[in-house]
């Protein structure tokens, strides 16, 4: 079976296409990273479970930058970085934190500077109101957060800047493996946020870099 890779995606929109390891074959992904390694360009690999990545052949996970929490793969290094824009990727809880190094991965691909904020959720208001000024000096803000998800509405009221956020499958019985953080979201009284799928850090990022490359295009205007 042969794999066709879209080259010219980020002359085009400016992100890349990247690999979805989850339901490809290791024969298929050893062939991906020896061809694309001859292209010598960025190449993110996401979904890739500790076992692909071991099942590998060893001249094929050579060539990787693996990340294990993440489950993220660099082939060729990163892209140049940006010169101006700043992520703030922000969790309700610890247990947030491996769909949140998917999005802070694909931002360090995607040569985007990003930030940490981990466990400010709700339940302990103080430590969102300790690192709120902070946040808010970052440009997009990707909010990540499982169970009710109340951490997106509260920040929706507490900012200006764009929201992406993203359910996680995190939480107990009703929780729903996310669908019931997802639903808050979608209901939620924050006007204007932005809602990615469940566990979707990569997708989170991706939105995050179109809104950072258009505000570079409009400053180098």
């Amino acid at each position: 079976m042969s794999v066709i890779y879209d080259h010219a995606r980020y002359a085009r929109i400016g992100i890349s296409e990247a690999v979805f390891c989850a339901g490809k074959s290791i024969e298929i992904l050893n062939r991906l990273i020896i061809e694309l390694s001859d292209q010598n360009a960025p190449v993110l690999f996401t979904r890739m479970t500790p076992e692909k990545y071991h099942a590998l052949d060893p001249a094929a996970a050579g060539r990787l930058d693996f990340h294990i929490e993440s489950k993220t793969a660099f082939l060729n290094g990163v892209f140049p970085p940006l010169q101006s824009g700043r992520i703030a990727v922000v969790t309700a809880g610890t247990s947030d934190i491996p769909v949140a190094m998917e999005a802070a991965r694909t931002l360090i691909h995607m040569g985007i500077a990003h930030t940490a904020f981990d466990d400010i959720g709700v339940a302990a208001l103080w430590r969102l109101e300790k690192r709120l000024d902070e946040i808010n000096t970052h440009d997009v803000l990707i909010v990540i957060a499982g169970m009710d998800a109340a951490l997106v509405s509260v920040l929706g009221g507490l900012t200006p800047r764009p929201i992406i956020a993203v359910p996680t499958s995190v939480g107990y019985g009703r929780a729903r493996k996310g669908e019931t953080a997802l639903n808050a979201i979608l209901s939620s009284c924050a006007s204007g946020v932005t809602v990615m799928n469940i566990d979707n850090g990569y997708g989170a990022a991706c939105a995050a870099s179109r809104i950072i490359r258009a505000l570079n295009s409009k400053a180098d205007a």
